[in-house]
């Protein structure tokens, strides 16, 4: 019997969907030629469903309501119910697009950040697009260290308690260590008493937002 190597291709269409919560910041329209950068945020496992209105947003919305010059274009996909944001990273990178041409954004100042599901959302988002963000912050979640290679260049702040009976430690643990080992800017700030539920003291810390401005798109200028 002889082996033969055969392909296969055909082109199917696809309707991707997602609802998404945007805040806009103050002053955003007043200058039309303006470019604001974007903060993406992916929630966790219990925020999926179908009716963004219903999405708490963990720290993070009562960080962007209680500060007056938040300067980031804020957006807030919600992932469908029985879904994983792993399942939807082509829908999240059309969702990307949709927004750069909907919104006066910067392009080379988008970043990304997700708790816990969304956690490892943000790790599997860059993994499959590095050149699409700027840095990234992922909040109690985890990857695929042997993989963390394809996106060294995209700077990386991720935080995680040391409690965390969900989603262990060592999952950041390990990714921050994979990265800093390939020569990547990785650092990990562990919340000693932290579990689980430890995205309010990881959003209301106003240097986390400093450090997202501070990077620009590596080999961009």
């Amino acid at each position: 019997m002889r082996q033969e190597v055969r392909f296969f291709k055909k082109e199917v269409a696809k309707t991707l969907h997602l609802g998404y919560l945007v805040f806009l910041p103050q002053g955003y329209g007043a200058n039309p030629q303006q470019k604001w950068p974007l903060l993406l945020y992916l929630h966790g496992m219990g925020e999926r469903g179908t009716n963004p209105a219903t999405m708490i947003l963990h720290g993070l919305r009562e960080y962007v309501e209680q500060t007056d010059d938040f300067p980031f274009v804020l957006v807030a996909p919600q992932c469908p119910p029985d879904s994983w944001w792993e399942d939807e990273i082509e829908a999240l990178d059309a969702l990307l697009d949709e927004l750069l041409a909907k919104y006066a954004l910067d392009a080379e100042r988008v970043y990304l950040t997700g708790i816990s599901m969304g956690g490892y959302g943000t790790w599997r988002f860059v993994l499959r697009h590095p050149e699409r963000f700027a840095a990234i912050a992922p909040v109690c979640g985890g990857g695929i260290p042997a993989l963390t290679g394809v996106f060294k260049e995209v700077p990386v702040w991720a935080f995680h308690g040391a409690k965390d009976t969900s989603v262990p430690l060592s999952a950041s643990e390990s990714m921050v260590s994979a990265l800093q080992a390939r020569g990547g800017d990785a650092r990990l700030s562990v919340f000693p008493d932290g579990d689980h539920h430890l995205w309010n003291e990881a959003y209301k810390n106003p240097e986390l937002y400093a450090w997202f401005l501070r990077h620009r798109r590596r080999g961009r200028t």
